[in-house]
């Protein structure tokens, strides 16, 4: 088991999500489900035999999800971020991941999934040009990235060659 998990609070629909997310990333799963008993109704409110937690794992990174009621929302604080290598990874995860999301949090590769989840949608030679040496191309890189919502390799990489 590794040290650190992240647990995504769901109002109920933790299931639903999970099922969301590994139809998404090849190399995923659902592990065990946990369901609620009937100690400690009085607190969580949920019928026993409801499921309460999911463990899964999306590209070995390991979560659990939980059905913890309506108290707490997503929010931008928090976001994965999905390394893309190709331009066709970045319209893969962005096409599936945005499907019914907020189309209103959508810019410079980030969006928000159906279930208020913010994702990051980063080709891999991003952080490259925006590190680069010569304060010029990661200023263009930049400048191309803040018009964007779903990153278009190929413009950052015209945008860094000034082309």
């Amino acid at each position: 088991m590794p040290k650190i998990t992240p647990c995504l609070w769901f109002d109920n629909q933790a299931e639903e999500a999970v099922n969301f997310y590994v139809s998404i990333f090849k190399n995923s799963k659902v592990g065990s489900i946990t369901r609620y008993g009937e100690e400690g109704y009085e607190i969580h409110g949920r019928p026993a035999g409801t499921v309460m937690t999911v463990e899964f794992e999306l590209e070995g990174q390991g979560f659990v999800a939980l059905n913890g009621g309506p108290v707490f929302k997503f929010n931008e604080a928090i976001s994965f971020q999905v390394h893309c290598k190709t331009q066709e990874e970045v319209d893969h995860y962005w096409e599936k991941l945005s499907k019914g999301g907020d189309k209103n949090a959508q810019q410079c590769g980030w969006l928000k999934d159906k279930y208020g989840v913010s994702w990051q949608i980063v080709p891999t030679v991003l952080p490259k040009m925006l590190q680069d040496k010569d304060a010029k191309k990661s200023e263009r890189v930049m400048k191309a990235l803040l018009q964007m919502q779903k990153l278009d390799i190929e413009r950052l990489e015209q945008a860094y060659e000034q082309r």
